[in-house]
């Protein structure tokens, strides 16, 4: 653990919080998405607030004892610097200690940064510049209504692909497996390990039901670590999400394995997860970097149009 301080502040930084220390952090997390419209801290960082995982850093910021803001460092990419989120607690802002936070984060990282806005917000705008840091990357979310619009297309599976629901405890290594394949130019999603498998079994919204595998029957060798049991071969997936309070259902994770790309299965699989959503949620949401235009196009024809935008600011190369 290391402190810096100076004559109104004090930021400490840690390797691990403790169960109180991560409740405060949740709170003050739920206190600026509630005041902000959207979280500033993702799903993975928020799940990283309880547990030690290895190349994670928290910074603390507190003022007079009250914790006034949170900062979490993640150093796990081998390639691309390590990433950043930050929030500052509403009633405090506007004190300097955004800037704090990010100081902090340079320092931390050999001034190799890169720092998430969510939402785009022109306070986190002028931040990052205030910081040096370059607009790097736009992650937009996209909707469409799944009650009203554009029909969903009948899903078509290449032949020989048969899809069913993900089964916890037998699923997981073939998933994994795919999904690495799938998104090896993605480390954020293709590093996964069973850990993070575990922590989204554990969260009240994970649903099997709503986690579909295309899966290619017993007779064809996969690679190892593809076998999903009983001679079949994992090739895709789409993971979908409900997220209740809102109304609204995530196309979550998508993906293909490189040997079936091409083959239309990836269209089937989320003509699939979105008839699934549409039996009982009202509109539908997904990410997608802005500047994947394939994938962006293939979204625009399902109906899906940009709701928001989350933009990725780092320190210039």
């Amino acid at each position: 653990m290391t402190a810096a301080r100076d004559a109104i502040r004090s930021v400490e930084i840690l390797d691990e919080l403790s169960p109180q220390a991560a409740q405060a952090v949740f709170d003050l997390i739920e206190e600026a998405a509630e005041h902000d419209g959207q979280s500033a801290v993702s799903e993975q960082g928020r799940l990283q607030l309880r547990r030690r995982r290895e190349g994670v850093r928290h910074l603390l910021l507190r003022q007079g004892g009250e914790l006034a803001g949170y900062a979490q460092l993640e150093d796990t990419d081998p390639v691309e610097a390590p990433a950043a989120e930050l929030v500052v607690r509403p009633a405090l802002r506007h004190r300097g200690h955004g800037r704090a936070l990010g100081q902090e984060l340079l320092a931390l990282s050999g001034r190799r940064l890169r720092v998430w806005a969510h939402g785009g917000h022109p306070a986190a705008r002028h931040l990052s510049g205030a910081l040096g840091l370059a607009l790097f990357r736009e992650l937009r979310q996209m909707r469409r209504p799944l009650d009203r619009g554009p029909e969903l297309p009948e899903p078509v599976l290449p032949r020989g692909v048969t899809v069913r629901t993900f089964v916890p405890g037998k699923d997981d290594s073939a998933w994994l497996a795919v999904n690495a394949a799938a998104f090896s130019h993605h480390p954020e999603q293709g590093s996964w390990t069973r850990e993070d498998l575990a922590d989204r079994f554990a969260e009240p919204w994970f649903d099997p039901e709503g986690f579909f595998l295309a899966v290619r029957g017993g007779g064809e060798e996969g690679s190892e670590g593809e076998g999903g049991g009983d001679g079949e071969r994992v090739v895709g997936f789409h993971w979908t999400k409900i997220h209740k309070q809102e109304q609204l259902g995530e196309v979550y994770v998508l993906g293909v394995h490189p040997s079936e790309q091409g083959t239309g299965l990836g269209k089937a699989l989320t003509a699939i997860g979105l008839r699934h959503l549409a039996l009982t949620q009202p509109t539908a949401m997904l990410y997608v970097d802005a500047d994947n235009v394939p994938a962006v196009t293939v979204y625009e024809r399902l109906g899906f149009t940009v709701h928001d935008v989350d933009l990725m600011y780092r320190t210039e190369t």
